[in-house]
């Protein structure tokens, strides 16, 4: 089990599903370069990376508000009037901060330089899912979302620390309302329910306790930061999976971290979010013995998991449904274009089923074949439309307040550009159909299209004679159309 990729299987189509996978995908010559690199130098390129210097400059709003008592005493002192008017300017301006924030991520995803960290930060906001919807600031957010940049690839029981004290888990699961007279137990079922040892794996007893552990941690609300305040706290012992002492938060998560089933649910969450299939058991017990091989740290095991066979077997590549935000970002990167006007991408994503920061519950999106109905599928023909041609057919998803999806008119303000035809296919590539459908394949499927569809495309082509760019971007477009598509 896991043992490493041969280097004869190491060729265009392995480095193609490695960066999928690892990654947003990206155009044939970023495939090509890791091609030439040996297996382990290609897959130490994408996990190694905080030796590549990532400039992206912080929102200038994201650090606390300096005018945030003022702005509480304000709220205080007004009218019922006043307050309500006061509470429409603050929730404007959070709705700027937040596309700002979306949009930021979803740039730094196709342009950025460390596609493993935006990867492996996409799968922490999915496994840890908070919404602004509750949260309500854009700056925590941002927060949180820099704890799993910052500690994404590091030790399990460092992550999770830093989660449990970030500001907006405190708000999203009520850690924040903790009392010693009446715990909340919010987080501490979640806790060990999603984040680390899954349904079955605890009981009653074991939240009960262990919300009695975390009670003194808490969110001061006018510096914007987590407290500890011990007059809140718990003395008394606890009694948590068999251990019994005056346990705190720090000795909560070390007991949990330590549980064996703890190391199996993690990695075999990663193995689904990576590789897309149920891992064996087999695999599962490999993969929970190489997590603690390396002290429970992320970026060796997933050094180990991108270069095994079974990463690369034919049961995995090109088996994964592309989410959302893998469609969108991938495809901007295989056209080489810029991502589309702000507005544009969130809503496209918010139509798609995933929006960032604002997945459906604290489970998170489900992904797989969840992805897919009758809506979505027309909207991702849409996208690919938008995508290639610059043709705005989505429709605008808006909130209500209560976070319910609203269907309405299309958004033909915010049309984007097309992408270049000249990028896509230089001049040799056009001389024939052959070479055009082995560049489309090459470029956007990594591997043969079903021999169906290769026909379609094929008769397609035959079908327009003389091919202008307009013709080459609408060839794109059905390509893009495809089931193959839809796969990485």
């Amino acid at each position: 089990m896991l043992s490493p990729i041969s280097a004869g299987r190491w060729d265009f189509a392995a480095a193609a599903h490695l960066l999928n996978r690892a990654g947003f995908g990206g155009a044939p010559a970023e495939i090509e370069t890791l091609a030439r690199l040996r297996p382990a130098e290609a897959v130490a390129r994408l996990v190694e990376f905080s030796a590549t210097p990532d400039t992206t400059p912080a929102p200038a709003w994201a650090k606390p508000d300096p005018g945030r008592a003022e702005w509480l005493r304000k709220v205080r002192q007004a009218t019922a009037d006043e307050r309500r008017e006061l509470q429409r300017e603050f929730q404007r301006e959070q709705r700027q901060r937040m596309l700002e924030l979306q949009t930021g991520w979803l740039s730094r995803m196709v342009s950025g330089p460390r596609p493993l960290q935006e990867k492996l930060t996409l799968f922490w906001h999915g496994h840890f899912a908070t919404s602004v919807l509750k949260v309500k600031e854009a700056y925590l957010m941002w927060r949180q979302n820099e704890v799993f940049r910052r500690h994404g690839t590091g030790e399990w029981l460092t992550l999770l620390r830093e989660v449990t004290k970030d500001p907006a888990m405190l708000v999203w699961l009520d850690q924040a309302q903790s009392k010693p007279d009446h715990p909340n137990e919010n987080y501490a079922r979640e806790l060990m329910e999603l984040f680390t040892l899954g349904e079955g794996h605890h009981t009653e007893k074991d939240v009960t306790e262990a919300a009695r552990a975390l009670t003194g941690l808490t969110y001061d609300r006018l510096h914007q930061e987590p407290t500890f305040r011990p007059r809140l706290r718990d003395l008394r012992d606890k009694t948590i999976f068999g251990r019994t002492g005056n346990f705190d938060g720090e000795d909560l998560l070390k007991i949990i971290t330590a549980q064996p089933r703890s190391a199996r649910f993690l990695t075999g969450k990663l193995w689904r979010f990576f590789a897309g299939t149920e891992p064996s058991d087999a695999l599962t017990e490999a993969m929970a013995a190489e997590f603690h091989r390396h002290g429970q740290e992320f970026r060796p095991f997933l050094r180990t998991l991108f270069l095994s066979e079974e990463f690369h077997s034919p049961a995995v590549v090109r088996q994964q449904i592309k989410s959302p935000v893998q469609l969108l970002v991938t495809a901007c990167r295989q056209l080489e274009r810029p991502l589309p006007p702000g507005p544009v991408a969130v809503n496209a994503l918010r139509a798609l089923g995933q929006e960032l920061f604002n997945p459906p519950n604290v489970k998170g999106w489900d992904g797989g074949v969840a992805w897919i109905n009758t809506n979505t599928l027309l909207t991702r023909h849409n996208l690919a439309l938008l995508l290639t041609t610059g043709e705005n057919a989505l429709p605008i998803m808006a909130r209500k307040p209560t976070g319910k999806k609203v269907a309405g008119r299309t958004m033909a303000r915010l049309t984007p550009h097309a992408a270049d035809p000249d990028m896509i296919f230089p001049a040799e590539v056009r001389r024939s159909t052959d070479r055009l459908l082995a560049e489309v394949e090459r470029r956007f499927i990594n591997g043969p299209l079903q021999a169906k569809d290769r026909a379609a495309l094929r008769d397609h082509l035959q079908a327009q004679g003389s091919l202008d760019d307009h013709d080459l971007l609408g060839f794109v477009r059905l390509a893009m159309c495809t089931p193959d598509y839809q796969l990485i």
